[in-house]
């Protein structure tokens, strides 16, 4: 598989080497929710994210969960191009980092501002305020030379 690839450019990283590991971990926490969403029986909706499936118009909870799955198979893609950076394309963390920050923020902006819900928020939502604020802090990071 490896000599598929492109050669690696980790040499041309200047930043910490913990920025990469944030994002390798931010890949791996991406795949498990990922995960969740795509091979739990109801995606996540009524377990994790208390969405009431039961009692609703018919095919609405299949497709709330077949959402739930189509999200998840993003955010496993996501999370595998994010390891594979982290690993070995390491001068492209810094715009990894910018995307992830992108990412969370934006999903923040709506669950909490744009488009809150009627329920309790998910989970996902309190980390979006938390790795907006982390991813933000790592991209700033990841541009400065190591000392």
């Amino acid at each position: 598989m490896i000599s598929y690839l492109p050669k690696s450019t980790n040499e041309d990283y200047p930043g910490p080497a913990l920025a990469a590991w944030v994002l390798g971990l931010y890949g791996v926490q991406r795949i498990a929710t990922g995960g969740i969403h795509v091979f739990l029986d109801d995606g996540g909706a009524g377990r994790i994210a208390g969405l009431p499936l039961d009692g609703r118009l018919d095919g609405a909870r299949e497709t709330i969960i077949g959402l739930f799955a189509w999200a998840g198979s993003t955010q496993m893609a996501w999370g595998a191009l994010l390891l594979l950076l982290a690993w070995r394309y390491r001068s492209l963390v810094p715009l990894a980092l910018a995307g992830a920050f992108m990412e969370q923020a934006l999903i923040a902006f709506n669950v909490w501002l744009w488009k809150p819900t009627a329920a309790e928020p998910p989970p996902g939502a309190y980390g979006a305020l938390i790795f907006s604020a982390l991813f933000a802090v790592c991209c700033a990071w990841s541009w400065r030379r190591r000392a």
